[in-house]
């Protein structure tokens, strides 16, 4: 078995006048990535690898949830990345259970046409910032994933963690 956890970035600051790619998370974001990080911590449910986009919101993202030392490829073509693109990514992974960060829409689009049966929360069809699906797969190797072929274990929200 194989686990992914699908993960978008934390809410970004629009206030800074910075390139899209160099925006850093706003206050709020860097609470519900910390958040995020103790809810994954709880659960059990820790990374061996991580795939993260290169922008800045994914990479500060991912050093807020306080993972510890954990083999991570920063991939510039996980920004803004289609379903397609991330699916070849994740196909190239050699970790068992693995971190993707990414952007929406791409990300959102990737988690409704990866699962075979969507969960019943409410913010799933709109995959708000940081949201995280935990999926597995029942294969050997991840160059056997496909779309339509993971189960979903868990979602979240940082709205939900933080309340």
């Amino acid at each position: 078995m194989k686990r992914l956890i699908l993960m978008r970035h934390a809410k970004s600051d629009w206030s800074v006048g910075m390139p899209d790619h160099a925006r850093p998370l706003n206050p709020r974001g860097r609470k519900s990535a910390e958040a995020l990080g103790v809810w994954l911590r709880a659960q059990d449910i820790l990374p061996d690898q991580v795939l993260c986009s290169s922008a800045a919101r994914t990479r500060e993202t991912l050093d807020l949830l306080h993972l510890g030392e954990v083999a991570t490829r920063f991939e510039d073509r996980l920004y803004l990345a289609e379903p397609a693109t991330l699916l070849k990514s994740l196909q190239g992974a050699k970790g068992n259970t693995v971190l993707m960060l990414a952007h929406n829409p791409g990300i959102g689009d990737f988690a409704r046409g990866l699962v075979a049966r969507a969960p019943g929360h409410p913010k799933f069809g709109t995959y708000p910032t940081g949201a995280t699906l935990v999926a597995d797969f029942e294969i050997g190797e991840w160059s056997d994933a496909r779309m339509g072929g993971a189960l979903c274990h868990a979602f979240t929200v940082p709205r939900e963690l933080l309340s």
